[in-house]
């Protein structure tokens, strides 16, 4: 890291906003099937579906914007291989830039982006009835825990960028992520899951950062979920940072 890590990651990161705006359909693409999830289980599926809540609206909202991130981080996959197999990191090394800031303009156009699609969501949640009586800290320790979260996966997508073979190849990580809320207390309360189902469900990743948001939305005291979740993030990103950062030194070297 040299001393215009900051400035070199700043131009890149400008380089790759100006890719999204120019295709703003990425973003809307992103967000879209989580909204159409939300629609499908609120207004087919909700009634049918005992949560304990009077607007599951409500409960829902927090595991669509998980998705959300889940989906949009595939894009970073893609744009990195992208730059990867036109020759543009080799350009981009023969120039005097910290090489590391070339990963951290993705990684932080990812955090933007991402960031994008789960306002739109939001915004959408509103019009179809969610309310909050959360105050400005608690929406703050959500955005903080989104953003933990989307940095998390998306140095998985950078090592999956970076280690893929095929356009299809550096996306198709994403798949068991989308699909692991599913199997969370996103949609339904775990205790209504069966014995092996229920096990995993509570013991993995997205449950404890639901519980935790649904808890901050609702101003209900917030447990040990808190902890859990950010362990998870931390420890997923610390994983995924050191792996991602190995294979891009392997791959410039």
């Amino acid at each position: 890291m040299t001393t215009h890590f900051f400035g070199d990651t700043a131009v890149l990161l400008g380089r790759s906003m100006r890719h999204i705006f120019r295709s703003v359909d990425t973003i809307i693409t992103t967000a879209i099937t989580p909204i159409a999830m939300m629609l499908l289980f609120v207004y087919v599926l909700g009634g049918a579906i005992e949560t304990g809540t009077d607007n599951y609206v409500n409960y829902l909202l927090p595991g669509i914007m998980l998705i959300a991130i889940a989906s949009g981080i595939a894009y970073t996959a893609v744009r990195l291989f992208t730059d990867m197999k036109s020759g543009i990191f080799e350009r981009f090394h023969s120039m005097p830039i910290a090489r590391s800031s070339v990963l951290w303009a993705h990684v932080l156009t990812s955090l933007v982006a991402n960031g994008l699609s789960v306002v739109i969501i939001v915004l959408v949640g509103l019009v179809m009835g969610f309310r909050t009586s959360a105050g400005p800290l608690a929406w703050l320790a959500v955005a903080g825990i989104l953003a933990l979260f989307t940095l998390a996966l998306t140095w998985i997508a950078v090592l999956a960028g970076l280690s893929a073979k095929s356009v299809d190849g550096s996306a198709g990580f994403s798949y068991p992520l989308i699909f692991l809320p599913f199997i969370s207390s996103a949609f339904v309360p775990t205790a209504t899951m069966p014995g092996p189902v229920r096990a995993f469900a509570e013991n993995q990743p997205v449950t404890s950062i639901v519980n935790t948001i649904q808890d901050l939305f609702a101003q209900r005291p917030v447990d040990s979920d808190i902890w859990i979740a950010l362990a998870w993030c931390l420890g997923i990103l610390v994983l995924g940072y050191v792996l991602a950062i190995r294979t891009y030194r392997r791959k410039i070297s």
